[in-house]
């Protein structure tokens, strides 16, 4: 630390790009995601310096919106609707063609996601309307139609194999 009581280290501060890379290194980011973190740090940058760094950053291949919408739709996909999928990728900035190509290629069915997010969590149909109506918000909190979880619940799927 230095002596002048700010608490600080001496090291230099970093570049935007090396900041850019850093966050990129833990994560995927959509790039109006990172654009948006970039700018909110401030540190005397411009939203036109943020934009061509990013610019840079996606010539070099480490910044991708379908990647970060591969990732999204790997990690939601059996948990979440299509159209949840959709809206998270949608709130982050994705274009809708890079997160409708992500979509397609995962191949998402809704109603075997439900029924395998619905089996692990409950198992069993409700008991009474207080567990009907704790299970109807859960499933459609994960982005499923009313329609589609009313049908699961009056018919729940019995046990594999049984």
């Amino acid at each position: 630390m230095r002596g002048d009581g700010s608490g600080r280290s001496a090291r230099p501060a970093k570049t935007l790009a090396a900041r850019a890379i850093a966050m990129l290194a833990r994560r995927e980011f959509s790039r109006a995601e990172l654009r948006r973190k970039l700018v909110a740090a401030g540190d005397e940058t411009d939203a036109a310096e943020v934009d061509r760094v990013l610019d840079d950053l996606v010539a070099l291949g480490y910044l991708s919106d379908a990647r970060f919408a591969n990732a999204v739709v790997a990690q939601k996909s059996g948990s979440h609707s299509k159209r949840a999928i959709g809206a998270t990728l949608k709130a982050h900035g994705v274009d809708t063609e890079a997160a409708s190509a992500a979509l397609e290629a995962s191949e998402v069915d809704d109603d075997a996601a439900m029924v395998a997010l619905w089996r692990r969590k409950f198992g069993t149909a409700p008991a009474n309307d207080r567990d009907k109506a704790r299970q109807v918000r859960f499933l459609q909190s994960r982005g499923f139609s009313l329609s589609a979880i009313l049908k699961l619940l009056r018919a729940p799927p019995h046990e594999e194999g049984a």
